[in-house]
């Protein structure tokens, strides 16, 4: 089996799709799990003046950058879609096996495995056949598409200007010329897509993703380009070092029991502390109240920790970890915050939820909540259904 991913050409993805549909299925979800969303359900919220269906999404990981990907996330009923980070750098080689989810998870992969052509290709293809699927299932009920694409981008401002990010970020926000030609091109395969109107504009939003390490004043530099001159929503991720060694340590070791987990002092050494976290967070309320967008932060990125399990290569010294071990280590970061915020920070979360503790973390006015490492274990996207 091949470990590179190949873009498959919207009018064979539709072509795809139709077979499926015929068996009351789609990629392999049959529909006895699909979500089927209807004006009435109470946990419907709004974000950036937008209508999001279910305040569950799919957080920005390898599950969102197919196009098949994204579509079957929303089938199962994610509406908040942090579509994969990408990067100026969008040719690198990504150390394979790059994913253990054997119980929590660990992973030494960063952005995303396509060209940013490919990416913006892959964002549009599920984005147009999201929209007729909700007309051709009978699911647009409202006027509004109640879904969200949130682009996320990395790593540094030096990237993000360059020129191949620059047309990136033009074509996700109005793409009129893009959508016309693939619409042209799905003429006659799917029935009834002349009778709906798809916007141009994928999304106004975006989340920073910065690398472990990355200063202070640069995370704060590229925050303000993003909200003063793309005039974006935006929302920073910040990393659960933000705990602090000791009481990290102390929660995940004597309390947990995850002793087989060491967090080496350079995490914490070269990452942003919490006074700064403070600093910036308000530094970036003040630029987006001027630029008038919203501005959040996203809880939590991954936890860089030493490769000691042996189930990813050796070459990499450190790795990633998410999934349940990081779940109780975030919630005590959020909680730290928003004690220092009066409960008013926006809050988005993305760390070991799942269906057990998915309704506690809404509970806590944090949302939307979206998932990764869960969805990577077997059962796949069919494990939102418990949600």
């Amino acid at each position: 089996m091949s470990d590179k991913f190949y873009p498959i050409p919207i009018e064979k993805l539709a072509a795809w799709m139709l077979r499926d549909l015929h068996q009351d299925q789609l990629f392999g979800i049959h529909r006895s799990l699909w979500f089927q969303p209807n004006p009435h359900q109470p946990f419907r919220m709004r974000r950036y003046g937008q209508l999001l269906e279910t305040p569950i999404g799919v957080a920005a990981g390898p599950h969102t950058q197919l196009a098949q990907n994204i579509i079957t996330a929303w089938l199962t009923g994610a509406r908040y879609m942090e579509l994969k980070t990408v990067q100026t750098l969008d040719a690198i080689e990504v150390t394979k096996p790059c994913i253990d989810m054997s119980d929590e998870g660990y992973n030494c992969e960063w952005s995303q495995e396509l060209q940013l052509q490919q990416s913006f290709d892959e964002y549009l293809n599920g984005w147009i056949i999201i929209h007729w699927l909700r007309h051709h299932l009978g699911w647009d009920h409202d006027t509004e598409s109640g879904l969200i694409f949130n682009m996320s981008v990395g790593y540094d401002l030096a990237g993000i200007q360059n020129p191949n990010v620059q047309t990136f970020l033009d074509k996700m926000v109005s793409c009129p010329v893009q959508l016309s030609e693939k619409l042209n091109r799905l003429k006659g395969i799917l029935p009834g897509l002349g009778d709906i109107q798809i916007p141009q504009r994928m999304t106004d939003n975006i989340t920073l993703s910065t690398m472990h390490g990355c200063p202070p004043d640069e995370i704060e530099r590229i925050g303000k380009y993003l909200i003063h001159e793309r005039k974006l929503h935006t929302t920073i991720k910040l990393n659960p070092t933000l705990l602090g060694p000791d009481q990290l340590r102390d929660l995940l070791h004597n309390q947990l029991g995850f002793n087989t987990i060491h967090v080496p002092d350079l995490a914490f050494e070269h990452d942003l502390k919490y006074d700064g976290a403070l600093d910036l967070i308000r530094s970036l309320q003040i630029a987006a109240g001027q630029a008038g967008v919203e501005f959040g932060i996203k809880l939590t990125n991954t936890l860089e920790v030493e490769n000691l399990k042996g189930n990813l290569p050796d070459n990499e010294p450190m790795v990633y970890m998410s999934g349940r071990a990081l779940h109780p280590i975030s919630v005590l970061v959020a909680e730290k915050l928003q004690s220092d915020f009066d409960g008013q920070l926006d809050i988005s979360f993305s760390a070991g939820a799942d269906a057990f503790n998915l309704a506690e973390i809404l509970e806590c006015n944090i949302r939307p909540v979206t998932v990764c490492s869960d969805l990577l274990k077997p059962g796949g996207y069919a494990r939102l259904h418990q949600y």
